[in-house]
């Protein structure tokens, strides 16, 4: 069966975005965005949130005929592109590109995904999304890029819902850029 991962950038206290909106601090350095890199091959299918998504949209318009854009950028634009992604909003009547408006809900889409041929993963993006996933138990690896930074509050990562769920460390990683990748499995019972 194919795993549903939820991979972001997260600060040391917790929060994908800031009290304000802010994410710039994600913005990552050349070893981080290698690793995101090589995580979205992995990726069969990408399911996101409305914000994520209006986020992600500035892929849609690279000009891969750019000279000023680096061979990262372009190898991103041409993975991320053509990826299927599932987009879920309640405000959005139409989505761009490899993109499509999620019918149902996020358990719903996942086990229809999971019973679909495919080897790699489903990628889960944005906290209210992930929030939803995990409280139905969908969510087998939980994936933060901890950046060094107190952010005070704002969205935060992991969903605040009183529920326990064990977890298997599988892989760690520091980066030169000061950003530590932790890499935990939900244990099930």
């Amino acid at each position: 069966m194919r795993s549903v991962t939820y991979s972001m950038g997260v600060s040391l206290d917790g929060y994908i975005v800031g009290p304000d909106g802010d994410f710039g601090w994600t913005v990552p350095g050349d070893d981080v965005f290698r690793f995101w890199i090589e995580e979205i091959r992995q990726v069969d299918v990408h399911l996101l949130g409305r914000r994520l998504y209006e986020t992600m949209l500035y892929w849609e318009t690279i000009d891969d005929q750019d000279p000023s854009l680096d061979e990262a950028t372009l190898e991103w634009a041409a993975l991320w592109n053509p990826l299927p992604k599932v987009v879920f909003s309640t405000t959005l009547s139409s989505v761009q590109g490899h993109a499509r408006l999620a019918s149902g809900g996020v358990a719903e889409e996942i086990e229809r995904l999971r019973a679909e041929p495919g080897e790699g993963e489903i990628a889960i993006g944005g906290a209210t999304l992930a929030a939803e996933a995990a409280a139905a138990g969908l969510i087998d690896e939980y994936r933060a890029m901890v950046y060094p930074v107190l952010v005070g509050g704002g969205i935060p990562f992991f969903p605040r819902d009183e529920r326990r769920v064990d977890l298997e460390l599988v892989e760690t990683r520091t980066y030169n850029s000061r950003v530590v990748y932790l890499r935990h499995r939900v244990q099930r019972q």
